[in-house]
């Protein structure tokens, strides 16, 4: 049994990160292993504030030091992919330069154009890299650095969510199509293209994610003028598994997603998906999935019409083969044992 710590700008939230390395972090009580965890904001065992994205002050490198003594391996999510954070970057690779450790990139530099100028992860220490696309590993090689790829995964049996009682919490009728956008608001997940393809299908366009990225004045001005009904946020009480069972198509018009949680989500939820063809959405397609262009009204229509079309049973069992949960230790495992960690 090993003690692994896993460590972040953030943990414990409602980000793709943090949610994803909850995944990790039950996987390896499943291995038999202990966790904990440490970052500079979020309910974790310990908080350096100097390791937040907006830190006010410097990370104390003795404090990360102690935090992290009892760790037999670290597991680095996104804190050295992202330059968000220079000196808490610069602070981890102190201390971990002769460490055993995981840095798991969720994201690169150069895959944002606002980033591309600044340097991307370093290989200074017995450190295994992982991305969660093929896309990541290879320009990473292409840097130098040897990664292997292990993709998000997902519970694809989740709980059957309260349609009826979720449609009425949204204030929409039996009737009215609803187009579920899963997602943040920041500019790459290009909200008015799904806004405009819920306008093509005289349909309610429901937009979960909270305004991040300063995109609030440009949220606003979308909605003033789009020309169907809109949603925002899930109503009081509701899970996200409500939310899926509420819509009647899910649509991801993101233009650069890491991977994208909401495609298999969508999929285990048995929901038609109308996606724009982001580079690593080719990588999940390779399976066979059945998905949606946006401009493929009819398709989408049809999709919307008949809760029981073959293709959903289809692409529930290309994710149940290729993403469930139930495949992390099997992945998991051989990571580990490059460290030494049984």
């Amino acid at each position: 049994m090993a003690t692994v710590a896993f460590l972040s700008f953030r943990l414990g939230l409602s980000d793709g990160v943090s949610l994803e390395a909850d995944k990790w972090i039950t996987t390896m009580h499943a291995l038999g292993h202990e966790t904990y965890t440490v970052a500079g904001e979020g309910p974790v065992d310990y908080v350096i504030p100097g390791l937040a994205i907006n830190a006010e002050v410097d990370p104390d490198i003795e404090e990360l030091r102690r935090a992290l003594d009892a760790a037999d391996v670290v597991v680095v999510e996104n804190l050295a992919s992202l330059p968000l954070n220079l000196d808490a970057r610069d602070a981890v690779y102190e201390v971990l330069r002769d460490r055993a450790a995981i840095f798991r990139h969720h994201d690169l530099p150069w895959q944002r154009s606002h980033l591309a100028h600044l340097d991307g992860p370093a290989n200074l220490g017995p450190w295994v890299h992982v991305t969660i696309n093929d896309r990541s590993r290879l320009e990473l090689r292409q840097r130098g650095i040897t990664a292997v790829t292990v993709p998000n995964h997902f519970d694809c049996d989740p709980p059957i969510g309260r349609r009826d009682l979720t449609r009425r919490s949204i204030q929409v009728r039996p009737n009215s199509k609803v187009i579920f956008q899963p997602t943040r608001a920041i500019p790459r997940k290009n909200v008015a293209a799904g806004l405009r393809l819920a306008e093509r299908l005289g349909a309610i366009y429901w937009l979960s994610g909270a305004v991040e990225d300063g995109f609030g004045s440009d949220l606003e001005r979308l909605l003033r003028s789009s020309m169907t009904g809109v949603r925002r946020s899930l109503p009081q009480g509701a899970s996200i598994h409500d939310a899926y069972a509420g819509c009647d198509l899910v649509v991801m018009p993101s233009t650069w997603e890491g991977f994208g949680n909401p495609v298999i989500e969508a999929v285990a939820h048995r929901k038609p998906l109308a996606r724009f063809r982001y580079p690593v959405m080719a990588e999940i397609e390779s399976h066979g999935f059945h998905f949606f262009d946006l401009d493929d009204l009819d398709g989408i229509r049809g999709a919307m019409d008949d809760p029981f079309d073959e293709n959903l049973e289809k692409n529930h069992a290309i994710a149940k083969a290729n993403y469930d949960l139930s495949l992390l230790p099997g992945r998991l495992s051989p990571v580990l044992a490059t460290l030494g960690i049984l």
